[in-house]
């Protein structure tokens, strides 16, 4: 395909034929993502491709409880998880734990552990130049090293004919799915991909203009582009 039109056409997939993936196109999909950019070139993620039917169930588990904690946030008209007007996190809104404890029906996190491909991407941490590290906000600049990786995967996965999404509940409860995956404690878990022939045609994205998000010289500088 050509790259515009899997750049506007690569939208979120969460429902997935049952049709299985050959282990050649996703390894095609891996070997064209992994040219992606990394800080100093580091290259630092580790790519698990989740195939034990045990693992996949107790990794759903996870992800479950992480999705329940997001969806009590919407539902009592939190931004889940986000820092505040200072880019501070201040702690939960609500109770997390009870939260994880209450069912947030979901036909694509209850059924996890049947996409067809599960990829756990983690992270070495220690090959990270977390530039913002000592600012008083959340960090971001981390994850310069992995998610253009990951957006690789998800636009070669699209040019392949697949679909997919990137989940990142399951960091939620990395320690419990590091120990299930013996990820060893240098390394983090960036998010969980999963992919698979969508159920459905993919369709044009709809996103806001450049000109609502970009500007001239400063923060509150005139729309580029505009007259």
């Amino acid at each position: 395909m050509e790259l515009r039109e899997v750049m506007r056409t690569a939208g979120a997939v969460r429902e997935f034929t049952a049709e299985p993936v050959p282990d050649e196109v996703l390894e095609q999909v891996l070997d064209a993502a992994r040219f992606a950019p990394s800080g100093g070139n580091q290259q630092p993620w580790v790519v698990l491709v989740v195939r034990d039917p045990g693992l996949r169930r107790r990794l759903r588990d996870l992800v479950r409880e992480g999705w329940r904690e997001y969806v009590a946030q919407r539902r009592a008209g939190v931004r889940p998880f986000a820092p505040g007007p200072d880019g501070r996190w201040h702690g939960p809104a609500i109770d997390l734990d009870a939260a994880a404890r209450t069912p947030a029906p979901s036909a694509f996190v209850d059924a996890f552990d049947q996409v067809p491909v599960l990829l756990v991407l983690a992270v070495r941490l220690t090959a990270l130049a977390v530039t913002d590290v000592d600012l008083d906000r959340q960090s971001v600049v981390g994850g310069a090293s992995i998610y253009p990786f990951a957006q690789n995967i998800l636009l070669a996965a699209r040019d392949a004919g697949l679909g997919g999404t990137l989940t990142t509940f399951a960091a939620r409860r990395e320690p419990a799915a590091a120990a299930l995956l013996h990820i060893p404690p240098d390394h983090g878990i960036a998010a969980v991909l999963a992919l698979g022939y969508p159920a459905r045609r993919a369709t044009r994205l709809t996103r806001h203009p450049v000109e609502t998000f970009t500007r001239v010289d400063t923060f509150d500088g005139p729309a580029f582009g505009s007259v």
